[in-house]
């Protein structure tokens, strides 16, 4: 068995609060003398389950108060900087690190400032760590599709500077997902990889509502797509890559245990499938875990594990000739 931290690959879902380390949250709530919830200190991870809109209000809370300690843009710079050598430890040669610029906006100077920010700190960790390091802008399905109209003009503002997507975030049962439509319109005539969350919490017929209504080129999670032939089908002969993150499926009660992620199913159908992390700081699993978890509940070779990479990889927003030394690596990972 080849070591899989040396396993080149993409990240592909990784939110930005949500990579924070954990020791660094502790450290900064103690600096600005914060108290956070027992689940964040002696109960971590926390345990959690999205089942209900109560369980999803619970995790939100948390992702909330983690937010909370980022006060100055040195927090910002250190979180960006930590998540790439976390991600380079991985094995992670290409990230796109997703964050909603209007949730930091009334402490970092409104969502332009903050915008700037991040990619400057994204454009200095890129050039400390190695990482290739790209950004995805998403709205926030529980606010008025009007901002996410504003936040699509914004990420285009910086497409081919830094942006490369635009996505839509938070718990998909909530609003109408064919009000957002516009928003990715915009997005879409700036030439944005469009990339919302569907198929996790919700089932088959929110994944095609996502393809048919935003033009989905990539699902946050997608998952659930497993539970319909005929959709996985649809998804594996459009290319439609699902970023499946199964820690956080298994935390959120999405299913049982991580033998239940239906990974394999969607790789007999040809899917083409991106692990992710979604949020370390609340499931506890970084990249690495991901791939070692899904190796070992569901005895995966070393082949159908390097192909999982090479599918994170050709997924991403990644330069061509990032992409073609990335497979090159991967390739001699597999023959060493």
């Amino acid at each position: 068995m080849r070591d899989l931290a040396l396993l080149p690959k993409a990240h592909l879902h990784l939110h930005f609060t949500g990579s924070m380390r954990h020791s660094t949250l502790l450290e900064l709530a103690e600096r600005d003398g914060l108290r956070l919830p027992e689940q964040l200190v002696a109960h971590w991870p926390p345990e959690l389950s999205a089942a209900d809109e109560k369980g999803w209000f619970r995790f939100q809370r948390l992702y909330d108060v983690a937010r909370s300690v980022l006060r100055t843009p040195g927090d910002v710079r250190r979180l960006v900087r930590e998540a790439a050598e976390d991600d380079v430890a991985d094995g992670g040669r290409w990230l796109e690190i997703q964050v909603d610029p209007s949730g930091y906006a009334a402490r970092f100077g409104g969502i332009t400032a903050f915008t700037e920010l991040v990619l400057d700190a994204i454009a200095a960790a890129s050039r400390e760590t190695g990482l290739g390091i790209a950004l995805v802008i998403a709205a926030n399905r529980t606010r008025h599709p009007l901002d996410a109209r504003t936040l699509a003009r914004l990420a285009g503002q910086y497409a081919g500077r830094g942006v490369v997507g635009f996505g839509l975030s938070n718990d998909e049962r909530r609003g109408s997902t064919v009000d957002f439509a516009p928003a990715f319109a915009i997005a879409e005539r700036a030439g944005l990889r469009l990339v919302p969350h569907g198929g996790e919490l919700r089932g088959p017929e929110h994944i095609a509502t996502c393809v048919d209504a935003l033009h989905a080129q990539r699902l946050g999670h997608g998952v659930r797509a497993a539970e319909s032939p005929a959709l996985l089908a649809r998804l594996a002969d459009s290319g439609v890559a699902l970023e499946v993150c199964p820690t956080s499926n298994v935390a959120l009660g999405v299913y049982s245990s991580l033998a239940e992620v239906p990974l394999p199913t969607l790789l007999e159908a040809g899917a083409t499938v991106a692990l992710g992390a979604d949020d370390p700081v609340l499931f506890g699993s970084r990249l690495l875990g991901q791939y070692a978890a899904m190796r070992a509940a569901h005895d995966l070779s070393d082949g159908a594990l390097a192909e999982l990479a090479r599918m994170s990889v050709r997924a991403s927003c990644a330069p061509d000739s990032t992409k073609a030394s990335i497979l090159a690596d991967i390739d001699r990972w597999l023959a060493s």
